[in-house]
């Protein structure tokens, strides 16, 4: 057995036994227990995972001081065992005025399944968009501050330390397709940030909460999670052919600010969110441009709507990115239209709840469209059943149209 299975299993039977041991010091325990397995629809009907999860949640709540700490543990069939710590963060409670200090998850924002002003976690999309958000956000180790003034707040964070977005592995089915003529050489000199404070990101956000309404304004100064992919190309003089292709990653710095607000209207929730976006870099095939990226500034703005309808929950959303001062030779359209669809209804007081989630890419006329049956078979566990359908030949999600899957999730919570 390897050294790492060794440590995981330490690490199983030490989170099994201190709830019992502890159980008198008024710390709390909870997690969840879970077997997922998917399955590719088409041929050869591979597994696209089998994935065995322990998380477990470990609090502490006192006067003046509180702790959180969040390990898990991915099990998988065809990888290395992965034992890794979502948040860990200590929490200190002053007059009007809180600090949370070390690794945790931040949400902002107004958003379902889009990332527009929600920022400051990045992003795990090693499976896509298809894990739960609470582990699709990645915690960051920062500092915290949160001042209160009646229902205003004020929020600081701190980020000494950046994390990019965690990509798929070259073997993983989940790979973008990137449209390369020939094959690349990759250059990863300038991929990795240097920790420390000149690298370091700062966000800031002020929001209130009222009885009929609630909205928040939102700045950061940070690197864009997502790298660019900086192009050399080799071209023979004299047959003008190409020979080589250097890409290099590389994050750069952007300013963001931005909102979002939260309207009820009679039986309606209107909900909006949007940022705008300095010193974001697009991929372009302009030749006055030898690295094939182009610095433009953009939007990126969403509106929906909630309601509930015969006793089925509705909400839809259109989503848009705007590239400012757009140039024709860029790959991205200069108007990027998404639109999110939700529709859940329970049954058996909420014993039985059954849901469609779809994403709609309009430029692309590509789609991802997500049914799921969640059914609460005692206190604790729950089957959930569902698929993933991607449909269209390109797009952010028809590139993965051969990876349709049906999946089956076993889960017990304690």
């Amino acid at each position: 057995m390897k050294v790492r299975q060794f440590i995981a299993a330490g690490f199983m039977l030490f989170a099994l036994a201190i709830p019992k041991a502890y159980s008198q010091n008024s710390i709390d325990f909870s997690g969840y227990v879970r077997n997922y397995t998917g399955l590719l629809i088409t041929d050869p009907n591979d597994f696209s995972i089998v994935q065995n999860t322990f998380d477990l949640k470990i609090e502490k709540h006192a006067n003046k001081i509180a702790f959180k700490l969040n390990p898990y543990l991915y099990h998988y069939f065809d990888r290395e065992l992965e034992l890794g710590l979502r948040e860990a963060y200590l929490d200190m409670y002053f007059n009007n005025l809180d600090i949370r200090v070390g690794k945790q998850q931040i949400i902002w924002g107004k958003a379902e399944g889009v990332f527009i002003t929600d920022v400051v976690s990045p992003k795990d999309l090693r499976e896509f968009l298809l894990p739960d958000f609470d582990e699709i956000r990645i915690g960051v180790t920062s500092v915290k501050l949160n001042y209160y003034n009646g229902n205003h707040t004020l929020e600081a964070v701190w980020v000494p330390i950046f994390t990019p977005t965690q990509m798929p592995d070259d073997n993983s089915i989940w790979k973008p397709q990137y449209d390369f003529p020939i094959l690349p050489t990759w250059d990863y000199s300038t991929s990795d940030l240097t920790p420390g404070l000149k690298n370091s990101e700062l966000f800031a956000r002020y929001s209130v909460m009222a009885s009929s309404f609630d909205f928040e304004l939102v700045g950061g100064y940070f690197f864009y999670d997502d790298p660019t992919m900086h192009i050399t190309k080799n071209i023979n003089t004299s047959t003008m052919q190409l020979t080589g292709l250097i890409v290099r990653p590389e994050y750069h710095r952007v300013a963001m600010s931005g909102g979002s607000f939260s309207i009820p209207i009679g039986d309606f929730v209107l909900r909006g969110e949007g940022a705008y976006y300095n010193g974001r870099y697009f991929q372009t095939e302009s030749p006055n441009e030898p690295d094939a990226t182009i610095e433009k500034n953009n939007f990126h703005y969403m509106t929906g709507v909630d309601f509930t309808l015969a006793g089925v929950k509705l909400s839809a959303q259109f989503i848009q990115e705007y590239i400012i001062d757009y140039e024709e030779d860029i790959y991205n359209d200069e108007f990027e239209n998404t639109m999110t669809f939700l529709a859940k209804k329970d049954f058996f007081r909420e014993k039985l709840w059954i849901e469609l989630f779809s994403y709609i890419g309009l430029n692309n006329e590509d789609a991802l469209i997500r049914p799921k049956i969640t059914y609460d078979l005692s206190d604790g566990f729950e089957i959930l059943a569902g698929a993933n359908f991607f449909l269209g030949s390109s797009g952010r999600f028809g590139q993965y149209n051969k990876n349709d899957m049906a999946y089956l999730k076993l889960k017990y919570s304690f």
